[in-house]
C-alpha cells in the first residue's frame, strides 16, 4: 500500500503517523532509538505490506500489467490502490475526503521536524503539490508513476503504465473493492493483538 493507505490505518498522533510511513524511509534510521509508539507504527506498516503482498487479489491485479512492466507492478498498484481508496472514500471513512486530507496535510506539515530527513523532504513536496489530490484522477497517478520511472537508475519500460490501468480499469477496481475490506479486518485483528504499551 502507498502513503495514503498507511496513514489511513495510523492512529491520530505524530508518532503513529511517522511510524506508519517509516517503512518507506528506513534507510539510515536507527530503529533501536524509536519510541515504542513509532516502532509500533513501523511494525504495523510492515504487517500491512506482508498481508498485501500475499493477497490473492493483489496477485491477480499484477497479472493484468503488460509483461514488460510486471516487474514494477507492486509499485504501480500501491499508487493505484490509493486512487481507488480516494474514489470510494465514503465507503471506508465517515469524514469527507477533502476535510480529512486538509487536516492530514496540516498534521504532516507540523510533524516534519520529528521525521527522518528523507521523509521530511518527501512531505515538503507532497503537501504543497497536493499529491493525494492528484491521486484522485487516473491522469494524476499516471504522472506520479512516470516520475517514479524517471528516477529509476536503469533502463525500464515502466513509463506509460497508465495504459495498463485504462485497459483493465474495471478489473483493477473490483479487485481493490474485494481486497480492502479484508485489509481493514486484518488491521483490526492485528491492532487488537498488540500490547497496550505499544501505543495502539
Amino acid at each position: 500500500m502507498n502513503y495514503l493507505a498507511h496513514l489511513y490505518f495510523a492512529d491520530n498522533n505524530t508518532e503513529s503517523r511517522i511510524g506508519n510511513l517509516l517503512g518507506d524511509f528506513c534507510r539510515g534510521v536507527d530503529l533501536t532509538a524509536l519510541s515504542p509508539a513509532t516502532k509500533a507504527g513501523l511494525m504495523q506498516h510492515r504487517a500491512i505490506d506482508r498481508f498485501t503482498d500475499a493477497a490473492p487479489e493483489v496477485h491477480a491485479a499484477k497479472l493484468l500489467f503488460a509483461a514488460k512492466r510486471r516487474r514494477f507492478a507492486g509499485v504501480a498498484l500501491d499508487v493505484l490502490f490509493d486512487h481507488y481508496l480516494i474514489k470510494h472514500w465514503p465507503v471506508f471513512h465517515p469524514e469527507p475526503f477533502l476535510l480529512y486530507k486538509s487536516r492530514l496535510y496540516q498534521q504532516l506539515w507540523q510533524d516534519r521536524a520529528l521525521m527522518p530527513e528523507r521523509m521530511a523532504t518527501t512531505i515538503s513536496y507532497l503537501v504543497p503539490q497536493d499529491w493525494f489530490g492528484s491521486y484522485a484522477s487516473l491522469e494524476g497517478i499516471g504522472q506520479a508513476l512516470d516520475r517514479i520511472a524517471g528516477r529509476l537508475r536503469f533502463a525500464n519500460e515502466f513509463s506509460g503504465v497508465i495504459s495498463d490501468f485504462t485497459a483493465y480499469q474495471p478489473q483493477f477496481e473490483q479487485l481493490f473493492l474485494q481486497f480492502f475490506p479484508k485489509l481493514q479486518a486484518f488491521v483490526r485483528q492485528y491492532q487488537a493483538a498488540q500490547p497496550a504499551c505499544a501505543g495502539n
